[in-house]
């Protein structure tokens, strides 16, 4: 017979040999657990410890935990057997286990799940795997009018997930956080790190871990989306305090090979009178890939560089990547002491690479960062050859991480197997350093990484859009990528100014593209220039990319870049402002309109344009040759443009001039902000 008892303040349906725990996990919010056998605390996921319910925030006759038992009754029963209220959000459970989340205020439906089938399956699902594990399905109703957002990075362009068959793994380019923002109403977790797929099509919504332990979701309940992001990060952890410099700009090539070819960068910078925050020293700084320490052959004196930047306001950032080459001088010990990854089959070699001191590609592994030994080892290298020269900013690169062939399953973790918790690993790796500097007392440094899992926020990590293409529709796609990864509670995010595979910066065309990257980038969260550009040389150790600094792209272009360095500079108190909203309430500085005016219906449907912070509408211009384009304003504002003055109807399209040398930018509701410059 099936059963319902209460369990430290939630609730356990028992049905044959599975369990199924619904309990309050924050305000408006419930945790769903279930398993065939006894439920487990031991595998890894995204959510805080469970919190106690915000002091400051109180919804009159919705707030607090109600566990109500009606006896057993039968599915057809109009009231469910139990039922769990926890301020807006209510969980109902019938007799046969299924779940039903609704507004607590008035009933109206958020998500219920869906058997698949009336005799089998019904909506979680169960297939053995071997070893005590399933491939899991957990499935929910598809509703025709329900957008969906979030679900980390993505390059499908696409800024709603609705239709959308995702794979949860990770990859260059594409992030998994597993966060869904719903146009119902709710936000929705998939709580595990496991390899797996999330469908929202029309005939159900699924999730799938193909190989787990047990079933693990968080959902919760906001009136409008910006409670949901408040109450996801609550749940997930905020994002640290942005540190001011980082407000400014980012210079990055691949690569500069020497110590010499970088300080001439940043002086070249300086005599020209440009604003430069970072300047980053890219891979094969090192001797060997593992070693973590600059080659002494080609960066002289890496304490004396760090000096002369000092003196010029410009950090540097180091790239660190989780590889190891079987030739470095820590393999040996690491291998010994269990601290890198262990494969399911053979030895521990993970991928191919062309380092140092080799002809040929060689063995590298990577590390473990779910093993706390591994975080502790490593941070000792990085602590020894980095941060003792001054240096607390870290590219974060190839930590998907980057495997050849890809088969997270046949990786084991010290957090578990490779299917169950592979999409953990860029978390963790951003977790090495973040406790590293706050052990050593440095809360002025950060990570810049290369893919993300739910919770890297609260590690300080800041990602960018990882080896993307160099052409209009890749600059588009960016667009959605950086909203969605925003709406996936991660607010400090970038691209490759101008793409990363390629870029002529004689093409005209090209010039052309860059710019117009340039304009948005300047009103990104971070304002970064990168890229591999032609002409290229073959992977190894003397490679380079072609030229990338402003004045590598003729004079018109450089004209046009410096004076969106100087709007930069302008607009860095703003960005602050922005950064500290994003710490303190979990808001992402890159926001889809809908998210300040979710009451336009037509906001929802925006996908080419975005606001920084509320006051600020930005609108790329992703089309070669155009000098307009066609911009939505939405209701319930004022708006006016931050170039002219000139003002514009809300709720309607305009087509708003946009020459060469003009990003669209419109002010909310009589905001100053210093877009043009007092000289002009």
């Amino acid at each position: 017979m099936n059963t319902f008892r209460e369990h430290d303040g939630g609730l356990e349906w028992h049905g044959g040999h599975e369990t199924l725990r619904v309990e309050p996990w924050g305000e408006h919010s419930v945790r769903v657990r279930a398993a065939l056998g006894p439920l487990r605390d031991d595998i890894p996921g995204a959510l805080l410890e469970r919190p106690t319910a915000r002091a400051e925030i109180t919804v009159p006759d919705l707030t607090g935990l109600t566990v109500f038992k009606n006896g057993l009754g039968s599915p057809t029963d109009p009231v469910p057997p139990a039922r769990l209220v926890n301020g807006r959000i209510t969980a109902e459970i019938t007799v046969d286990g299924l779940l039903r989340f609704v507004r607590t205020e008035d009933g109206g439906e958020l998500l219920a799940e869906r058997a698949a089938h009336f005799w089998w399956p019904g909506s979680r699902a169960y297939t053995p795997a071997g070893h005590g594990y399933s491939r899991l399905e957990q499935r929910f109703e598809a509703y025709e009018d329900e957008r969906v957002y979030g679900l980390g990075q993505r390059q499908h362009g696409l800024l709603d997930q609705k239709g959308t068959v995702l794979d949860l793994v990770q990859r260059n380019t594409e992030i998994t956080i597993p966060f869904a923002l719903s146009s119902r109403g709710y936000g929705f977790l998939w709580n595990s790190p496991a390899v797996g797929r999330s469908e929202f099509v029309a005939t159900h919504t699924r999730w799938v871990a193909d190989s787990a332990r047990q079933i693990d979701y968080w959902i919760t309940a906001g009136e409008r989306p910006a409670d949901i992001l408040r109450s996801y990060a609550d749940a997930t952890g905020h994002a640290p305090d942005f540190p001011d410099w980082a407000t400014g700009f980012w210079q990055c090539k691949l690569r500069y090979r020497t110590q010499a070819e970088l300080l001439d960068v940043v002086r070249e910078h300086k005599r020209r009178g440009l604003p430069m925050s970072v300047i980053v020293a890219d891979f094969f700084h090192w001797t060997r890939l593992g070693d973590w320490r600059f080659d002494p052959a080609e960066w002289p004196d890496p304490a004396a560089m760090v000096r002369e930047l000092d003196e010029y306001g410009v950090k540097l950032m180091v790239s660190v990547w989780p590889s190891v080459n079987r030739s470095s001088e820590n393999y040996d010990e690491m291998e010994r002491r269990g601290l890198l990854a262990a494969n399911e089959y053979g030895t521990a070699a993970h991928a191919t690479w062309v380092d140092k001191g080799a002809d040929h590609r060689v063995m590298v592994s990577f590390w473990d960062p779910t093993n706390p030994e591994t975080r502790d080892y490593v941070w000792s290298k990085v602590r020894e050859n980095y941060q003792s020269l001054g240096i607390n900013l870290w590219w974060l690169d190839a930590c998907e991480p980057e495997m050849k062939p890809g088969h997270p399953a046949n990786l084991r973790y010290h957090a578990g197997h490779g299917a169950e918790v592979a999409n953990l690993y860029p978390r963790e790796n951003a977790r090495i350093f973040h406790e590293g500097m706050a052990a050593s007392g440095d809360t002025d440094g950060m990570s810049f990484s290369r893919s993300a899992w739910a919770g890297s926020q609260r590690y300080g990590t800041a990602v960018w859009s990882g080896d993307i293409g160099t052409d209009f529709p890749a600059l588009r796609a960016q667009i959605a990528a950086g909203l969605n990864i925003g709406l996936s509670g991660i607010p400090w995010w970038t691209t490759d100014i101008g793409g990363f595979h390629g870029g002529d910066p004689d093409d005209p065309a090209y010039r052309e593209v860059l710019v117009r990257w340039f304009q948005f980038g300047a009103l990104c969260p971070i304002f970064r220039l990168h890229g591999f550009r032609l002409p290229w040389l073959p992977l190894g150790g003397e490679m380079t990319g072609g030229p990338n600094e402003v004045w590598s792209y003729g004079e018109e272009a450089y004209a046009i870049m410096r004076g969106y360095l100087d709007l930069r500079e302008r607009l860095r108190p703003y960005v602050a402002e922005q950064m500290a909203t994003a710490a303190r309430e979990g808001l992402p500085p890159m926001r889809p309109l809908f998210l300040e005016f979710p009451d336009d219906p037509a906001a929802w449907d925006v996908s080419d344009a975005f606001l920084l912070g509320p006051d600020l509408l930005v609108a790329p211009v992703t089309e070669a040759g155009a000098t307009s384009r066609e911009v939505y304003l939405p209701a319930g504002a004022h708006w006016r443009c931050a170039w002219t003055g000139a003002s514009y109807a809300a709720g309607a399209r305009h087509t708003i001039d946009a020459p060469i040398d003009r990003i669209p930018l419109l002010l909310r509701d009589g905001a100053e902000l210093p877009v043009v410059s007092p000289r002009t």
